[in-house]
Order: C-alpha cells, then sequence, then structure tokens
C-alpha cells in the first residue's frame, strides 16, 4: 500500500461504531496517513440468521469513503476460534467464567491485528476507538516511550482500560487512543458535525458479540454437552436440587429452585463432583468475600515498585467493568498474589480478571483462581456432609 507523502501511517480499527469513526477522522486531522481496517472475527448468524459482522464492515467501509481513506478487511475468524473461543469453552467446562473482551485484546486487536498491521499495511502506529489514554501523545511521537503508561478516559463512565488491562507493552507504546480525552457526547457530535450520519446515533454496541440477543444458556449449550449435577446448600450440605451441567451457571447468580423460602445464589463450583453450592439469600456470607488469590500477574509497565521492596502494595482494582473501585492490598503468592479488600465483595468471580490501578494508572491485571472466602464455605460444607 502506498504512502501519502511519507507521512507517519497509522492503521486504525474501524468497527462500524461512532468511536471508531471519530478516532479516524481526528488522526486524518492530526495530519496522519490514515488506512482503516475492519477486523472480522466472528462469522456467525444470531438468532434472526442476520450475521452483524456484514452489517458492521459494510458501515465502516461507509465511514472509510467518507473520509477518503483506505479500507481494507482482515479476516481472524479462524485465529478468534482457536485463541480466544476455544480457551473460553474449556474454562466454562472446569467451572470457570472468562472474559472473552479481554481475550480478545490480548490475542487478537493488539497482537495478530497489531502485527498485521506492521507487516501487511506498513503501520508505524495503530489506533483504536477504545475509551482509554496513555502517556504516548499524538504530536509526540517521534520519541517513544520506553515505558508507556495505559492511563483511564476522561469519561470515567465509558472508561474501557479494564479490557485493555492485558495490552502487551511492545503494543502500547505503538498505539493510539484518539478519543480518550473526549465524553461519549462529545464524539456523537463530532460526527454529526462532518456528516458522519450513518454511524453518529447508532446504539453502543453491549454483551458479548458473538451470543447476540439471544439467551446465554441457550448458546453455550450449542457447544457444550449438558452435564448434570446437584445443587447443594452451602450451609446443610444437602441436595436441594438438579442442574444440566456448571457451564451455565456463574458465581452469584440466581437459581430458580422451587420450594424454597428464600431465593438461592451460587456460591461456589466444584467441577470434579459437578456440585453448584448454592446459598439461600441474596445477602448471604457465602457470597461475600475480601481475599482472593490469582495467577500469574500482568504489569503493562512493570512490577510496582512497594511491591518488590516491601512485599505489598496498596492499590485500588475491579473485577467487573461497570464496578467501582476497590481499595486493595496486594503480595506475591507463590506464582501469582494474594489479595485482600478493605470490604468484602459479593460474587468474586474465578475466570474473571482482577485490574488493579493506582490513580489514572491502569496498572495491569492477574486472574482470579480461587475465592479463599468461598474455599472456607466449601470445606464446611464438606464436612457437613461428611457427619449428615
Amino acid at each position: 500500500m502506498v504512502r501519502v507523502n511519507n507521512l507517519k501511517r497509522v492503521v486504525c480499527g474501524v468497527s462500524g461504531g461512532v468511536d471508531s469513526s471519530v478516532t479516524a477522522l481526528l488522526l486524518k486531522r492530526k495530519g496522519y496517513d490514515v488506512v482503516g481496517a475492519f477486523m472480522k472475527n466472528w462469522d456467525g448468524k444470531d438468532e434472526l440468521g442476520v450475521c452483524q459482522a456484514d452489517k458492521d464492515a459494510e458501515d465502516a467501509e461507509q465511514t472509510c469513503k467518507a473520509l477518503s481513506i483506505p479500507f481494507v478487511e482482515v479476516n481472524f475468524v479462524k485465529e478468534y476460534w482457536n485463541h480466544v473461543f476455544e480457551n473460553l469453552l474449556q474454562d466454562y467446562q472446569t467451572g470457570l467464567t472468562p472474559n472473552p473482551d479481554i481475550l480478545c485484546n490480548y490475542h487478537i486487536k493488539f497482537d495478530l491485528f497489531f502485527d498485521y498491521a506492521k507487516v501487511k499495511l506498513g503501520a508505524d502506529y495503530v489506533a483504536t476507538g477504545h475509551y482509554a489514554r496513555s502517556s504516548l501523545r499524538m504530536d509526540s511521537c517521534d520519541s517513544e516511550v520506553e515505558n508507556t503508561k495505559l492511563l483511564t478516559a476522561h469519561d470515567s463512565f465509558k472508561d474501557q482500560t479494564f479490557f485493555l488491562s492485558h495490552i502487551k507493552q511492545t503494543s502500547l507504546r505503538k498505539t493510539f487512543f484518539p478519543i480518550g480525552h473526549l465524553l461519549k457526547s462529545q464524539v456523537r457530535n463530532i460526527a454529526s458535525d462532518n456528516d458522519l450520519n450513518h454511524v453518529a446515533n447508532r446504539p453502543d454496541s453491549t454483551g458479548i458479540c458473538f451470543i447476540g440477543r439471544r439467551n446465554f444458556q441457550d448458546f453455550i449449550c450449542e457447544y457444550i454437552p449438558d452435564n448434570p449435577g446437584p445443587f447443594v446448600d452451602v450451609d446443610t450440605g444437602k441436595e436441594v436440587g438438579r442442574h444440566q451441567g456448571i457451564h451455565m451457571w456463574t458465581v452469584g447468580q440466581r437459581c430458580r429452585i422451587g420450594g424454597c423460602l428464600q431465593p438461592y445464589f451460587v456460591a461456589s463450583k466444584q467441577p470434579e463432583t459437578r456440585t453448584i453450592f448454592v446459598a439461600s439469600g441474596t445477602n448471604h456470607p457465602a457470597l461475600y468475600s475480601n481475599v482472593f488469590i490469582t495467577d500469574t500477574p500482568h504489569w503493562i509497565c512493570s512490577t510496582p515498585k512497594d511491591l518488590l521492596e516491601k512485599g505489598t502494595f496498596d492499590c485500588y482494582f475491579r473485577f467487573q467493568h461497570t464496578k467501582p473501585l476497590t481499595a486493595a492490598q496486594i503480595a506475591f503468592n507463590q506464582s501469582g498474589l494474594i489479595v485482600t479488600l478493605k470490604q468484602p465483595l459479593r460474587a468474586l468471580t474465578p475466570g474473571q480478571y482482577a485490574v488493579f490501578y493506582s490513580g489514572q494508572e491502569c496498572l495491569g491485571c492477574a486472574r482470579i483462581t480461587q475465592n479463599v472466602d468461598n474455599a472456607q464455605h466449601l470445606h464446611k460444607t464438606d464436612v457437613c456432609s461428611s457427619t449428615a
């Protein structure tokens, strides 16, 4: 692909939405040689027989035509299946609750797509429409920052650093987030003011892209066969119902079990016996914990200095994108971390990512492997069952 007047080339991921469209617009205004690239990661049809990816690609191409920039479509369907979806299925079968958005950013957008943009499209930089910022400045990109920091967006409600928390440093130092300083309302206004009307009022995408509007349990059953087991009361150790597979349930979810005074909620899962331990009442102590263990952490810049020198580090964390930050202290624990929270949280979920923050900086993440308080409740239940 021929360069425009030897300008710095930025390959912009265009998704067909307003955020990536305005991202491409702002890059062109800055004087970059912009190429719009649409990633096709899933080729299935939704419950109405419609392939949303095809409609997204049409809107992305329309944006590129309106901006007079080249448009290319890159197919990562096979890679997404191998690196993201198969891992997701494996996690569900072993009782974990994965986060496909974090996995997609790690394996596809900021790895395979990033390399494709550099090698095949001649990119000097890559850009996306994520609501995030970094310490890399768009107007001084000739001087590469060795340790680029990932920073939260100006729009705290739309901030997407949670999903970017596993990004590699080598990718981050070559990535722009042009709308990170804007509010969502400003992004829509910019689109309207610049004749990008086909995306200006387009609804935000929500949920997992390949599920669409389908019920999750109906969807996952298409890929994982039923594997029945018991619902067991975490207090009494007695079976109170049956389920069709641990892959259909996640910690904190309400279980529709008849004949009980209060509704039951998933407290923990035991894959070896296909047992789901349930707690009566949404505020049952078994649903709350303030200590959990993770696998090996990923630090975007470097391991926090206090953690290395003092053995502990005070920071903030969240394990769900929409939840507020919670004060936490982290320490090394064998190959991972042990995280202690100042206040107990409900439904800390193995398989999800704990994402750590200090001020405006997103430090990195670690996958939750064990909820310590739930493990203690599980032990009590085993004792109760054995003496019943």
